[in-house]
């Protein structure tokens, strides 16, 4: 037997490892910039140990969890978008190949686990699976479009996600600068 909807689950446990792994390593990093302030051990007077060290955790889970379903609702939404405007595909077949793609992000995902270790190794490990997803993406896509239509994909692609990716570098910037000059220095 069949089922259609058997790998539907993988980018839901893809994103619960990614979102663990990052909270993990993060969760270490704020927990060692807070001792090198003096501010965890003042912290440790009225919460234990372990109290602030799993509640940070599930805050920067949480929060990590939030930013990888909203790229993957991003995602989602442009790969549909891309086949809308790019591929003759009128019933979704192509969209059905592309969802087994989902092995991907679960595989590199729980690799994540693995490299939490090291936050360059956790960050390489994520854009690794971005990058060999979108290769299987256009590997799928490219039977049923033409040379023309293909590139277009490509370069729709590789456009948003750099137009988006330094809209929210900038949109940080910003902050960050606008955080710093109201400091009174």
């Amino acid at each position: 037997m069949k089922n259609a909807y058997l790998t539907s689950h993988f980018p839901l446990i893809a994103i619960i490892l990614f979102s663990m792994s990052f909270a993990i390593y993060s969760g270490t990093m704020v927990i060692d910039y807070l001792q090198e302030l003096g501010l965890y051990s003042g912290m440790i007077e009225f919460f234990s140990e372990r109290g602030i060290q799993l509640t940070l955790l599930f805050v920067l889970w949480f929060f990590y969890f939030m930013v990888f379903a909203a790229m993957k609702l991003i995602a989602d939404t442009v790969n549909e978008l891309s086949l809308l405007f790019f591929s003759k595909d009128e019933e979704g077949k192509e969209l059905q190949k592309v969802r087994r793609g989902s092995w991907v992000f679960l595989i590199f995902s729980i690799i994540s686990v693995i490299a939490v270790v090291n936050g360059f190794l956790l960050v390489a490990v994520f854009l690794a699976g971005c990058v060999i997803y979108f290769f299987y993406f256009i590997y799928k896509v490219s039977e049923s479009l033409s040379a023309g239509a293909l590139m277009g994909l490509i370069f729709f692609h590789i456009l948003f996600w750099a137009t988006f990716l330094l809209t929210v570098s900038y949109a940080m910037l910003i902050l960050y600068n606008s955080v710093i000059a109201s400091l009174p220095i």
